[in-house]
């Protein structure tokens, strides 16, 4: 490796990939305790009951987490929470992996046709068709938990829309925004999962680097990324490793392009642990860094401290993107960005947003993605992202690499 150029010391040597040690969580005792938050929200906006039908908040009240909600856009399901009790409304195909996943068999309402049979003639191999689609089976619910009462009911729906119509014994009311408050504030079993995933992608993506070197392809490189994380205990969900020009596409799959001397690497990964998370950035280059990737890098990253610098209880997702925005264009770096980074943890986007829309007060315990970007179609692209769990006085990084331009040996 040549002498580095000026500016040289926003560049390391890229690290020695160490892999985490997995933390033991009660997934059970984690549910019941995310639980115990959305019955907060049933007491702060009115309600009898809340509906989730997103994938991620039905595992959030219920523990339960779908194979085919992971692979069909289509795949509806629903939790139904009450101040007493929990309901999972799913694909008749999902009841049984849900029932060995410790749900009680007589709170879950299959929907749908799917056949199992059964040594010991199990419910769900004489459930059949009982329900044909998610509302009339959501409308089943309504009557076991309306029959201790009577009147019209309040449930709140995480999602709400017009579509939804689940009889005239409820009236609907939006809990959206309140069930988002909510699971901002990580638990600490979820900090555990949220921190792993972010030191496992971290440690495949240095062990990426550790074994690549000039000729070695995007591909080559992504899988890789994507074996340690599987040896880990991860299920990569993206892995984008473009090289050279193709470092300026965004989120782009690897491709057989090689790496060269002097090219730039740019690394965009995550994978999910439980269910839990991952979002993290670095930028290698391959032998001696240009002075113009430096420069432009120290300006990157220059906007990402001075977002650290804010991140604190109590700031907004605003003041954290303009504060980003205006050092990276102080540093001489025509710089435009749509957001600076997003909370994380059963969705890979949550509340809060370091975006103009940033505008609530962000709370002790959220954990947010930290990211600063640069793209230029034709030349390349940088970024650099962190992870950070907000506290009183600033902020904890759940990943630990050096987030200084990472140079590799050739």
């Amino acid at each position: 490796m040549t002498a580095l150029p000026q500016h040289a010391s926003i560049a390391v040597d890229a690290p020695t990939p160490t892999l985490p040690t997995r933390p033991v969580v009660d997934q059970q005792a984690l549910a019941t305790a995310r639980r115990d938050r959305l019955r907060r929200v049933i007491d702060e906006i009115g309600v009898h009951a809340l509906v989730l039908l997103t994938p991620d908040a039905v595992q959030y009240a219920t523990g339960y987490r779908s194979v085919g909600a992971g692979l069909y856009a289509t795949h509806r399901m629903a939790a139904i929470l009450t101040a007493d009790d929990c309901w999972l409304v799913c694909p008749a195909g999902d009841a049984g992996a849900a029932v060995d996943a410790g749900l009680p068999i007589e709170r879950i309402v299959p929907f749908g046709t799917f056949f199992f049979e059964s040594v010991d003639r199990s419910p769900l191999s004489e459930n059949v068709g009982r329900h044909p689609h998610l509302e009339a089976a959501v409308r089943y619910v309504v009557g076991a938990v309306g029959s201790v009462g009577s009147g019209v009911m309040r449930w709140g729906v995480d999602g709400l829309s017009t579509s939804h119509e689940f009889g005239d014994r409820v009236s609907l009311v939006d809990a959206t925004d309140a069930v988002a408050r909510a699971r901002r504030e990580k638990l600490p079993a979820e900090v555990d999962l949220l921190r792993y995933a972010a030191l496992l992608t971290e440690a495949a993506m240095a062990s990426a680097v550790a074994h690549a070197g000039a000729g070695m392809t995007e591909k080559e490189i992504a899988d890789h990324v994507a074996g340690v994380m599987v040896a880990g205990g991860g299920e990569p969900r993206f892995v984008v490793s473009g090289t050279g020009t193709r470092s300026a596409l965004s989120d782009s799959f690897a491709s057989g392009r090689t790496w060269q001397p002097g090219e730039i690497l740019r690394f965009d990964a995550g994978c999910v642990v439980d269910g839990y998370w991952s979002d993290l950035g670095r930028t290698v280059v391959l032998d001696t860094p240009s002075q113009v990737q430096l420069v432009r890098y120290e300006a990157i990253l220059a906007g990402q401290e001075a977002a650290f610098e804010l991140t604190r209880s109590g700031a907004t997702g605003r003041s954290l993107f303009e504060a980003a925005v205006r050092t990276v264009n102080a540093r001489g770096l025509p710089y435009r960005r749509q957001h600076c980074g997003h909370g994380i943890g059963l969705s890979i986007y949550e509340r809060p947003s370091v975006s103009p829309a940033g505008d609530a007060p962000i709370p002790v315990g959220s954990t947010l993605c930290i990211e600063t970007p640069y793209y230029e179609l034709g030349w390349g692209g940088m970024m650099v992202e962190d992870t950070v769990l907000v506290t009183e006085s600033g902020y904890e990084r759940l990943n630990e690499t050096d987030r200084r331009l990472w140079v590799a040996e050739a």
